[in-house]
């Protein structure tokens, strides 16, 4: 079943559910937002938070394929009604809810975000914006034919130090910029064989509304649900599309890229079930105003990463630094002491960025760090920069504290639903973003080969990779 069935069969198009005008276009015109939450596990949870602390909000309905999630978020929201089926849910609460926020795993972000938006619901969804190339270009066709209000969640692009880079990028701080290095040595990836036999389903889980669209699959524990969906590729997007989609932004946005005209990743031979654990992915993309004649992009995901190079050489980095750099382990993100330290001047960060232009460098840790300028080797004292750009466009003074500079781009979606503001990474900027992330995705299938995007009738120049921009969705 294509898109188009799953939505014309889909409980919603059945019922033909008429919307208030008021939905239509923009805000909600009203002083309160209705929300409904599909997902309220892991990051789930703490979009439900986010949102949910905005004073405007009221907490409608929130709907989980897992009874221990949905449970925990309800004890925190008694009022609201809760539902495993978010088609269910769409379809008893329509004239009852606002916005819907989608927070599951990637392969469920565009079946239900196009159901909701096919109500005229304004869309908060979590990043990648979805898991096929097709999918990204209709939800962003459908946002602006019905003149929704979206956010795709990359809560850092609304965050002071990105802001503060891209403003300096486009300043010409750096110059004309050719090259651009982006990184992160964690692992969603796996290069294990698919596993063999099935398990007992746990009794609180609704396994075959977890699959969704995606094709019938046996339940192993500890494989997919809850947190390692991200490795297989039939429902996550690897390490490109979780930390990838974080990293990319502020560069992506800064430098005001379309949509890449090569691919290549260097990885292990696909296997067809899980992402490689380590990926190199260059891309090449059309001069922008702020770049020369070619941008050349180079991303580095797991153990290691990224391999190094003389573009990411600092000041004082000596060969056992560089040593260090290429073996040191990857770790996950700790949200409790983001505010603790700051990456000594002459180590890479764990995580980031560098550009590289005509009149230097601005390496751009990930994340809570200001940028830093290296021209012919040394640090430059840019703070009288930073100073003019944050009074000229009021971005106030660094915060170091997530709980504090999390929810700004969450607040920025609601307070754009009243009608009191606009998005900063709606579906129209997050489905180029998107794109963009996938084509690398997909590149990892042909290792070692260039493929060339036609990014104007949306396939390769390579007919063999062009089977994975979409997929069959499943009738369940």
């Amino acid at each position: 079943m294509n898109k188009r069935e799953f939505l014309k069969k889909g409980s919603i198009g059945a019922l033909g559910i008429l919307m208030a005008p008021a939905l239509l276009k923009g805000g909600v015109n009203r002083t309160r937002l209705r929300t409904a939450h599909i997902g309220l596990g892991g990051m789930g949870m703490e979009d439900l938070k986010a949102i949910a602390s905005h004073p405007a909000v009221e907490v409608a309905a929130l709907c989980d394929v897992d009874a221990g999630n949905l449970s925990g978020a309800h004890k925190l929201h008694r009022s609201a009604r809760v539902f495993f089926d978010y088609r269910v849910m769409l379809e008893e609460m329509g004239n009852e809810i606002d916005a819907v926020i989608v927070s599951t795993p990637d392969h469920t972000h565009a079946p239900a975000a196009m159901l909701a938006m096919q109500m005229n619901k304004p869309v908060y969804c979590q990043k990648p914006l979805t898991h096929y190339v097709s999918e990204s270009r209709d939800m962003k066709k459908m946002a602006a034919d019905k003149g929704l209000v979206t956010q795709m969640g990359i809560q850092v692009h609304s965050f002071y130090d990105y802001k503060l880079a891209t403003l300096l990028i486009q300043s010409g701080i750096i110059g004309k910029v050719h090259t651009v290095h982006a990184w992160s040595p964690k692992n969603w990836g796996y290069d294990g064989a698919p596993p063999a036999g099935e398990d007992p389903v746990p009794q609180e889980l609704d396994w075959d509304l977890w699959l969704g669209t995606s094709a019938k699959r046996p339940y192993k524990e500890g494989m997919y649900h809850p947190g390692n969906w991200r490795k297989i590729m039939d429902y996550g997007c690897g390490t490109l599309g979780d930390m990838g989609v974080h990293i990319f932004d502020t560069p992506y946005n800064a430098l005001q890229l379309d949509v890449p005209e090569t691919i290549m990743t260097q990885c292990r031979p696909t296997t067809g079930f899980g992402f490689p654990e380590r990926n190199t992915v260059t891309y090449e993309f059309p001069r922008t105003k702020y770049t020369t004649r070619r941008l050349k992009w180079i991303w580095y995901d797991g153990e290691g990463a990224p391999a190094m190079h003389d573009d990411l050489v600092l000041p004082g980095m000596d060969e056992k630094a560089v040593r260090n750099e290429q073996t040191k382990e990857a770790s996950v993100e700790d949200k409790s002491s983001l505010n603790v330290e700051v990456a000594k001047a002459n180590e890479l960060p764990e995580q980031g960025a560098m550009f590289v232009g005509k009149k230097g460098r601005l390496l751009l840790p990930h994340f809570m760090q200001l940028p830093r300028k290296i021209h012919k080797g040394k640090y430059v004292d840019i703070s009288r920069e930073i100073a003019e750009i944050s009074r000229e466009h009021k971005l106030g003074e660094p915060v170091r504290d997530y709980a504090k500079e999390g929810p700004k781009h969450y607040h920025e979606f609601v307070d754009a639903c009243l009608g009191k503001a606009e998005c900063s990474a709606p579906f129209e900027y997050a489905a180029r973003l998107t794109e963009t992330i996938l084509l690398g995705t997909i590149a990892g299938r042909f290792p070692g080969e260039t493929l060339h995007w036609d990014a104007k009738a949306a396939k390769f120049k390579e007919e063999k990779a062009n089977q994975y921009l979409s997929g069959e969705y499943r009738k369940f």
